[in-house]
């Protein structure tokens, strides 16, 4: 699968921004966003099933980031609201191209995801 996502800019802080994922190629059972920050390690946002459209989120991001998916546009959004600067990072956009239904406890970690996309970088000025 490959992914590129885009979206990504200069917001200030209690402002928004929509990050958009487009896949091609194989079919996918998952698609997740991640971020990392200048010097950490890179961490999970939340994460949507392509079949049923369920979401699934880490828990300091649920409340104010929203996922969504267009399967029409094998697409995947990342809407983010009342960003603040500590959400400043490159997001990146991955997917789970494996057979059979996920299993939701191991969706969280980066090692769940086999193609990645090229990230997007986001900057919230205080």
């Amino acid at each position: 699968v490959q992914l590129q996502a885009s979206g990504g800019g200069l917001a200030q802080a209690g402002g928004s921004l929509r990050l958009s994922c487009a896949a091609f190629g194989r079919t996918f059972r998952a698609m997740a966003w991640f971020r990392q920050a200048p010097g950490k390690e890179r961490e999970f946002v939340g994460g949507i099933r392509w079949g049923d459209g369920s979401t699934f989120y880490a828990r300091s991001m649920k409340g104010r980031f929203t996922i969504s998916r267009d399967k029409s546009k094998n697409a995947m959004y990342l809407q983010m609201n009342s960003l603040e600067p500590e959400h400043s990072a490159v997001y990146y956009c991955a997917a789970d191209s494996r057979n059979g239904n996920p299993i939701m406890s191991t969706m969280y970690s980066k090692a769940a995801y086999d193609s990645w996309g090229q990230g997007t970088l986001v900057t919230v000025s205080s």
